[in-house]
């Protein structure tokens, strides 16, 4: 952490930012599509977060961190991609998607390879969408985020943020459909 931080900077650091650090880990993942550029996006949204706090008036702790996550993946990924990536993701991530995977107990072996399959399916679709569909479908569906947090988070009208979540899902249920 920076040295350069105030001590009441660095206590709300402590205070906002460690509950939420899954949330943005989540959030970075999906939109990078890269676990390890997911660890350097919410590291580099830890420190704008602990310069933000200096001066910044945090009532909404959870839309606003994850609004520094969602920039600092933006910003991040301009500067280190290139233009056309493909994801290779890890079945880790199907958890986010289907708790009951993390669970052995839960399904017998044709179950599970039903349910992995489908999340696969469901995990291939998502990565898909277009950026603004994804990351609202990801705020909405995984991190858990109201819609009012989501237009928070990403400065976007109720109505846009709406409207992407609708978007979102019907082109899901089409693709779906189709795979």
């Amino acid at each position: 952490m920076s040295g350069d931080a105030s001590p009441f900077a660095r206590r709300r650091f402590h205070e906002i930012v460690p509950p939420l650090l899954d949330d943005a880990y989540t959030l970075a993942k999906w939109l990078s599509r890269d676990a390890d550029d997911a660890q350097d996006i919410v590291q580099e949204a830890a420190i704008r977060a602990l310069k933000a706090l200096e001066s910044a008036v945090v009532e909404r702790p959870r839309p606003w961190f994850l609004a520094i996550v969602r920039n600092a993946a933006l910003t991040w990924m301009a500067r280190n991609r290139p233009k056309r990536l493909a994801y290779v993701g890890d079945a880790e991530a199907l958890e986010a998607i289907d708790p009951r995977l993390g669970d052995e107990d839960a399904l017998d072996p044709e179950e599970a390879l039903i349910a992995f399959e489908d999340g696969e399916r469901v995990r291939r679709a998502i990565a898909d969408l277009p950026p603004p569909l994804r990351e609202t479908l990801v705020m909405r569906n995984v991190n858990g985020l109201s819609y009012r947090d989501i237009a928070e988070a990403t400065g976007a009208p109720m109505g846009t943020v709406m409207s992407r979540l609708a978007r979102a899902r019907a082109t899901l249920v089409k693709t779906l459909r189709t795979l």
